[in-house]
């Protein structure tokens, strides 16, 4: 945002209307940064009171959710600084369509909001929003709303289902609290629903106590401030944030820029075509996915929001980075998929692992600016899509046991950088501490580690990918078979591309007993089974014949790679047992190359 930073006034001088506001109407520069500052504070306030409450795994630990708040109008605000993109982009489009659904005359103080519609939301049903409506002076001003991932909504957790039916309940939207007043047949209704009741209630309230915490923190600021509206505030950050994002784009040369990319089908389902044209037009930014493969038998179709979330993150990562995330950021970009499309696609479509391919439009975006922003984009990710993991069955006592973990791969490299190591982008996650996973359940990891070898080779090497070894226990306090996993990944068939030269980087993997298993379908595993996942390594970016020997040298005493690829992929040639880099024999390799 082009706002200009400063130290902080006295308090006691920006109190009151004048203050906030200059003599020709317009919040003065300094003003507005102080303002800015503390309205993303409260943002990542409630966001923190979510890693303090939350009883899953996958929030407190994997950071899976997502706290924003919005104007009277619906118009996004601000979001949480460690949000989700897929989530967050998606509620940008979602929240502002349920507001609107409404007059504001509807809204009365302590009402509180359920949904998790894949159509009108981030695109599965575990994806749950709660929106509650804030109110100052007996008027509502904003809104605030957070969607959590929530492990459990029931249902069969496969990828291979055919329709939304199978993937969990259903909530349209739905008032949980009534002017304050907690409707408990909705909590009844979710938790005979859900294998994990207890666990999933209480991440509901978890989430009403977030936007507990952000609507008191906004009445709060708006009586510091004297304030007694926010849209005035919300379009003065608006209109900066799109006149931002507009100059950034501008920077772009005009054009069309073409892109066909394909991706794997789950199992062994046909694959999917997906067809792009990012048009630059002055400040105007459409991408259009006409071509594109009709949605699919399985769940990795995507709905609308969700497709536009990755294409808006990588259109901001690609152009500026540090521009904040609001409503006047999304309006440069414009999205058209056609419906029916497996980017828009039609209820009842399965949506539940729509990560698989979800995730690769930030990718597709990257290919198709790559040749008028070479040096802004990354090499394929093995992160991307995100490997998500289902694990759940009985305990030896017979209680009940759930989880969900995401797992990382090797990011891809990029002009300037190696790709970092089990990233999980462009979802943003975090992996979930082998501690944290052995006390949710009753499994035991044998092994995590980096897979020597699996980056692809560049100028800019690309990130590992990781190796997980989970074993089920055989003793009296071992689990009830069968132990349910389901997994929803991908790169299996063909790995993350290599950029302007670079390698491509490896392949993942699932194995059952050292055998491979079917990743689409639901595993069944007993006693003394061992289960084995590995993620993809990001691509390389450039010539690896160009990458500094010395690097190669650190890579190869690090054990990301072997002495043997240092020579084929790189022409390094290392001393095995020194592990020394010999420079000359290296020269004269390569000269050959």
């Amino acid at each position: 945002m082009a706002i200009q930073r400063s130290k902080p006034k006295n308090r006691a001088s920006v109190k009151g209307p004048r203050s906030v506001r200059s003599l020709r109407g317009a919040f003065d520069p300094i003003t507005l940064e102080i303002l800015w500052r503390r309205l993303v504070s409260i943002v990542d306030e409630a966001d923190a009171s979510v890693a303090r409450t939350a009883f899953s795994s996958l929030l407190r630990d994997a950071h899976d959710y997502t706290c924003m708040f919005t104007d009277s109008r619906g118009q996004e605000l601000v979001q949480g600084t460690f949000c989700t993109p897929g989530q967050a982009g998606a509620m940008a489009l979602g929240v502002k369509k349920i507001i609107r659904s409404m007059p504001l005359t509807q809204y009365r103080p302590g009402d509180v909001f359920i949904v998790n519609d894949p159509w009108l939301l981030a695109g599965h049903l575990n994806d749950v929003c709660v929106l509650s409506p804030i109110f100052f002076k007996g008027r509502p001003v904003a809104f605030t709303a957070c969607v959590f991932h929530h492990a459990d909504i029931g249902g069969r957790v496969a990828s291979d289902n055919r329709q939304v039916h199978e993937e969990g309940l259903f909530i349209p939207l739905t008032k949980l609290y009534d002017a304050g007043r907690l409707n408990e047949e909705v909590l009844k209704l979710i938790r005979w629903n859900v294998r994990t009741p207890e666990e999933v209630t209480g991440d509901i309230r978890s989430q009403v106590a977030a936007n507990h915490v952000c609507s008191e923190k906004i009445v709060a600021l708006m009586a510091d401030e004297g304030l007694t509206t926010l849209d005035d505030l919300a379009d003065e950050i608006i209109a900066r944030t799109e006149q931002s994002m507009r100059a950034a784009i501008g920077k772009i040369p005009d054009g069309s820029y073409p892109h066909a990319g394909v991706i794997e089908g789950a199992g062994q389902r046909k694959d999917v075509t997906i067809r792009l044209t990012v048009s630059v037009k002055g400040s105007d930014l459409t991408v259009d996915f006409t071509g594109t493969s009709p949605q699919v038998d399985w769940g990795g179709n995507v709905v609308y929001n969700f497709t536009y979330a990755y294409v808006f993150m990588a259109v901001k990562s690609a152009f500026d980075p540090d521009v904040p995330i609001n409503e006047g950021a999304i309006r440069p970009v414009k999205m058209t998929a056609p419906e029916g499309s497996v980017v828009n696609c039609r209820f009842p479509a399965a949506v539940a692992a729509r990560m698989q391919i979800g995730h690769f439009m930030t990718e597709m975006v990257f290919n198709a600016l790559a040749a008028a922003t070479p040096h802004n984009i990354l090499a394929g990710s093995g992160g991307t899509p995100a490997q998500t993991n289902i694990f759940y069955g009985r305990r030896h006592n017979g209680r009940p046991w759930h989880t969900m973990i995401i797992r990382g791969g090797g990011l891809g490299a990029s002009s300037r950088k190696d790709g970092h190591h089990c990233a999980i982008f462009p979802a943003n996650g975090a992996n979930t501490p082998v501690e944290i996973f052995e006390s949710d359940t009753p499994l035991l990891v044998a092994e995590r580690s980096l897979v020597m070898d699996s980056g692809g080779p560049g100028r800019m090497r690309g990130g590992l990918g990781r190796k997980m070894v989970i074993r089920v226990p055989d003793d009296d306090v071992g689990p009830q078979p069968p132990v349910t996993v389901a997994v929803q990944a991908g790169r299996f068939r063909y790995p993350p591309d290599g950029m302007f030269g670079g390698g491509a980087g490896s392949k993942a993997r699932f194995l059952r007993n050292r055998e491979p298993a079917d990743p689409s379908g639901m595993t069944f595993c007993e006693r003394a089974d061992v289960i084995e996942f590995h993620s993809a390594g990001g691509g390389g970016y450039g010539n690896p014949l160009e990458r500094d020997p010395e690097a190669v040298e650190r890579d190869v005493v690090n054990g990301y790679v072997s002495v043997d690829r240092a020579r084929d992929d790189y022409g390094v040639v290392i001393d095995p047992d020194t592990l020394k880099v010999d420079l000359e024999a290296t020269r004269k390799r390569r000269e050959k190359k």
